[in-house]
């Protein structure tokens, strides 16, 4: 039987064509203890445009995720730094550490090494994890925080309780971290109102095979991390003011955890749930998501990582 075209790498070198074109470099940190944290970096930063660190979520890369963002978020006024979470693209860690307080670390180093002081910060699912533990960890660096169908506020407990499609890491690992077509079909089923309505197995073999097989033992390794023993009452509350979006459908991370984070938050969080779309709102929604991003941080302007003023964002989508 002839085999499909690869279509996921030339989507991927499509995605790595639309940050070139941008103006946007890759670049490589290599971090103390032995991590290597991979970002795109602005090929010339300008000191008077407003830093943002864009933090893509587990069942993607930094380009697969961020892709469609790029050209009007750099319309709007922001640096882009669009890094590899350890164990996705090409960031890697030796070390043993597979918590999201580790994960935050290394992106701050590697956004200190890059002379980033202060910025603004935007993360999707597994990134808004990431993205919670930067705000509470370097609350001095981060300025504003936007949190997309992020459930920072789940409890390993809910797992049983029915909340999720899930009933238990391993089920979760099934869908997260597919192996075969049909998990993967699942998980797109899951995460998209309208579905592709079809998806040959060469392709989602192809998809399986360079987006879910290398890393899978530390992949494996995250997941578990991230809900082994989690409660709300363990989880500090940030003082960032905090945008969070969420798809009124989502069936991942189902909208209660949305809810929950809000009144954890309090009034310092403001949530907006985005109608017809699942977990994949991001992609099912973008124009709005970017929208929405791109007001919240025009509504309050930021100082640059100088301590310069930003210049009002304009609403560039």
């Amino acid at each position: 039987m002839p085999r499909c075209l690869n279509f996921t790498l030339a989507r991927d070198r499509c995605h790595r064509r639309v940050f070139l074109a941008a103006g946007l470099r890759p670049t490589s940190t290599a971090l103390f203890d032995g991590a290597t944290v991979h970002c795109w970096v602005p090929s010339r930063p300008d000191l008077s445009r407003t830093p943002l660190l864009l933090i893509h979520g587990f069942g993607a890369t930094a380009i697969w995720q961020w892709s469609v963002y790029i050209r009007p978020l750099l319309r709007a006024g922001f640096d882009l730094y669009v890094p590899d979470l350890l164990f996705f693209g090409a960031s890697s860690s030796l070390g043993p550490d597979r918590s999201e307080s580790y994960q935050a670390r290394c992106v701050a180093a590697a956004m200190d090494a890059l002379g980033v002081r202060r910025f603004c910060l935007v993360g999707v699912s597994y990134g808004g994890f990431v993205a919670y533990r930067l705000a509470a960890m370097y609350p001095g660096a981060v300025e504003r925080v936007v949190l997309c169908g992020a459930g920072v506020c789940l409890e390993e407990r809910d797992l049983v309780s029915g909340l999720f499609v899930v009933s238990d890491v391993g089920e979760a690992l099934q869908l997260l971290l597919p192996q075969r077509p049909e998990n993967l079909r699942q998980l797109v089923r899951l995460s998209f109102v309208r579905p592709p309505p079809v998806l040959p197995s060469c392709f989602l073999r192809d998809y399986i095979q360079v987006m879910c097989s290398k890393h899978r033992k530390e992949k494996t390794e995250l997941i578990y991390t991230l809900v082994k023993e989690r409660k709300l009452t363990d989880l500090p509350r940030i003082t960032q003011s905090t945008l969070i979006l969420w798809g009124e459908q989502d069936r991942i991370f189902p909208l209660e955890l949305g809810h929950r984070l809000k009144r954890h938050l309090g009034d310092n969080a403001r949530l907006i749930v985005i109608h017809n779309a699942r977990h994949a709102v991001n992609l099912e929604k973008s124009k709005d998501i970017c929208q929405h991003i791109i007001r919240f941080f025009h509504d309050s302007p930021t100082k640059n990582y100088n301590g310069q003023q930003a210049p009002l964002l304009s609403d560039a989508v």
